[in-house]
């Protein structure tokens, strides 16, 4: 079969497609004929080599979400699994693949109605978001923004904050049409990369997916007790002194925390995702897929992850 590899660290050229053998599912493993691949943020981190200290390497295949048909199963699960369509997390990479074996208990079952696109666009992305928005202890009435908004994660946070009733939902973002677009997503300001526009005086969240040099100036954009977590490196790792600003705020009695969804056990995870699976498929929340490409397009997808043009998430499918 089919699969994508990080043959070099580097640009998105040091992606390539190669032919390997197709998978034969484990004991407790589902095999999986993929129709979906989600392309996220942190695949495009790990091909550029920044995480190589986490013991990344080249030959490594990215992408950590599929959706597919279940074709066959392995000892001790359940075959009534086999011809359901899935959803399923492939762990910290594997997903670029036409075929995949995961475990039983990392994948959860789709709504007739909901598209494999849709299902990728909304899985790992809207689990993330609302697990940020409760580390971050976020309630009903509370002023949130959202760093970031155009990726999937960010335009999950953002919708998740506004069903949640948050008195306002601001989002950071490159343009106005992205703006008007996020609008329509449940944002009630707009503001420009560095913050600033008509938004809020404080924030009571800061739910940031964007990180870097930039991350600190956030500080004084929170009100007292105020809480950021961070989710996400995009723009690369923040300042090693930004505790020295977060300290400089002291009597505002602000939180800071990461935020990472291996600290969430998987039946909660599966369960927020099934549940937002289901409001996808009756139009609650809205998946929002930037385009779909097919799996030989991986170099493309990636080019325009770095280049910041898209809205929402991309989808390859083999």
């Amino acid at each position: 079969m089919r699969a994508v590899e990080i043959r070099t660290f580097g640009a998105p050229e040091g992606l390539a497609v190669i032919d390997v053998p197709s998978p034969v599912p484990a004991e407790g493993e589902v095999l999986i004929s993929v129709e979906a691949i989600g392309v996220g943020g942190v695949d495009t981190v790990i091909r550029s080599g920044a995480l190589a200290g986490f013991g990344f390497q080249e030959g490594f295949v990215p992408g950590n979400e599929v959706a597919g048909t279940v074709t066959a199963v392995g000892g001790g699960v359940d075959p009534a699994w086999a011809g359901r369509r899935v959803w399923a997390f492939t762990g910290e990479g594997g997903g670029y693949v036409e075929q995949a074996a995961v475990p039983a208990e990392k994948i959860v079952p789709l709504p007739e109605n909901l598209p494999a696109a849709d299902a990728v666009a909304v899985g790992t992305s809207g689990m993330v978001a609302h697990f940020a928005l409760a580390h971050a202890h976020f309630t009903a009435g509370e002023s949130v923004l959202v760093r970031g908004a155009a990726g999937s994660i960010g335009i999950m946070a953002a919708q998740l904050a506004a069903h949640g009733g948050a008195s306002a939902v601001a989002v950071t973002t490159s343009s106005a049409e992205r703006g008007d677009r996020l609008r329509e997503l449940g944002a009630t300001h707009v503001l420009d990369r560095s913050g600033e526009g008509d938004g809020p005086a404080g924030y009571d969240v800061i739910i940031d997916i964007v990180s870097g040099v930039d991350m600190p100036s956030f500080f004084d954009r929170m009100n007292p007790n105020g809480r950021m977590v961070v989710v996400g490196v995009v723009a690369g790792m923040p300042p090693e002194d930004f505790g020295t600003k977060l300290m400089a705020t002291f009597r505002k009695s602000l939180s800071f925390a990461a935020f990472s969804a291996d600290s969430i056990p998987e039946p909660d995870r599966r369960a927020v995702i099934a549940d937002h699976f289901g409001a996808a498929a009756r139009g609650e929340l809205r998946a929002v897929v930037h385009e779909v490409l097919p799996l030989e397009k991986a170099v493309l997808a990636h080019r325009k992850m770095d280049d910041g043009d898209v809205f929402g998430r991309i989808v390859l499918t083999p």
